[in-house]
């Protein structure tokens, strides 16, 4: 479903309070559409965020939307999901992170909250279709059937955090952003000429409930007072300790606080997180190629895939793809790379692709890499 319905339907517009959710609103209005905005109340005392925070859940950012919506000239409601929200994205970052795995919460979000809770309770109320600012295409086949693509402009592609949609889901997604090659300096001026105050208004680059930016501190206060642990070399040699294993990530270079050198002067890198022993090793950045995957809680775009097949992977929202082969066995996708890639970690998302079109999403469990492969044939 695109703003390019042939019969208006009633449309519940997500507005996060920024400038794409509110041009897609209003271009969802132009269209014709029956538009209602929603702002999304998604802590449970809003009032704790400070003004100015860099994140989507601000005080700020819920009176911007507002305004956008006045201004778009359709009515305007604000809704508090504030519960779900904690247990659905908060508490299963957190938990990911206590387990020595790097989460995504913007793909957990779209999945669970937008297009799960939110989308159920737009059905309930009658809308057809939510529409947010996202930058993706949905396809209308002539089966019936549709798919999710990437957006014209893959520099503002965004389907990798919608990868997590099936097609029940994307039979009531909007995204009338996904499919016109602007930039975003465009998009911006088209704010500014329908009247939107949010024109000027900055991105958010930051996780929307940790509004100082500051994931560490975040995680500190929720995962502090555990156990000082090892910081241990490929090899199990004691290097160094950390204040808790959560404050690291697979292939973190920086802050690893060893007070030596490695032996060949070379910088060291995050190569695993066990937070069973409380250890993190570092080592070589070679050490970080992976040439094969195991992902589990597969999410499919349509129909899921039968036997073994070619496609392209992105692992982050704002990587590249990289060719690989992959199959689901038993619940299970097993994914090899053609050439190996770094700074894959359990936790991240793999969305696979077949050109432009989504085939689904699913998340990492286990990384082989090239070294442990080597010892392996050997």
């Amino acid at each position: 479903m695109n703003q390019t319905s042939p019969r208006p339907l009633r449309v519940l517009a997500a507005m996060s309070g920024g400038v794409d959710s509110a041009v897609a609103a209003a271009r969802a209005a132009e269209a014709g559409h029956d538009v209602t905005g929603v702002h999304l109340a998604l802590s449970a005392n809003p009032q704790s965020f400070r003004t100015g925070a860099r994140g989507c859940c601000t005080i700020e950012d819920s009176r911007d939307a507002r305004r956008a919506a006045d201004v778009i000239g359709i009515p305007f409601y604000v809704w508090d999901l504030a519960e779900r929200f904690r247990e659905d994205v908060v508490e299963d970052f957190i938990a990911e992170y206590e387990a020595g795995r790097t989460p995504n919460p913007c793909l957990r979000c779209n999945e669970k909250i937008k297009f799960a809770a939110l989308l159920d309770k737009a059905l309930a109320l009658g809308f057809d279709a939510v529409c947010t600012g996202h930058y993706a295409t949905v396809v209308l086949n002539e089966d019936g059937s549709r798919e999710l693509h990437r957006a014209s402009d893959m520099a503002k592609d965004q389907s990798y955090v919608l990868g997590v949609l099936d097609e029940k889901q994307l039979a009531h997604a909007m995204f009338p952003l996904g499919d016109t090659l602007t930039t975003k300096e465009e998009i911006r001026a088209e704010a500014e000429a329908r009247g939107l105050a949010v024109a000027k208004k900055p991105d958010s680059h930051d996780i929307c409930f940790i509004a100082d930016g500051d994931t560490q501190g975040f995680l500190a206060d929720r995962l502090g007072g555990k156990a000082e642990g090892d910081i241990l070399d490929e090899s199990g040699n004691r290097l160094g300790t950390h204040e808790g294993a959560f404050g690291f990530t697979i292939g973190q270079r920086k802050g690893l606080r060893i007070g030596h050198p490695a032996p060949d002067g070379k910088p060291r890198y995050v190569l695993d997180i066990s937070p069973v022993n409380n250890t993190v090793t570092v080592g070589p950045v070679e050490a970080l190629d992976v040439t094969a995957l195991t992902a589990i809680k597969p999410r499919w775009c349509g129909t899921a895939p039968v036997g073994p097949g070619t496609y392209t992977a992105q692992l982050r929202a704002h990587g590249g793809e990289t060719e690989v082969t992959a199959e689901l066995v038993d619940g299970t996708l097993n994914v090899t790379f053609t050439e190996a890639v770094r700074g894959v970690a359990p936790g991240q998302a793999v969305v696979l692709y077949d050109g432009t079109r989504v085939v689904g999403s699913a998340t990492i469990a286990t990384t082989v890499r090239r070294t442990e492969a080597a010892v392996g044939q050997g």
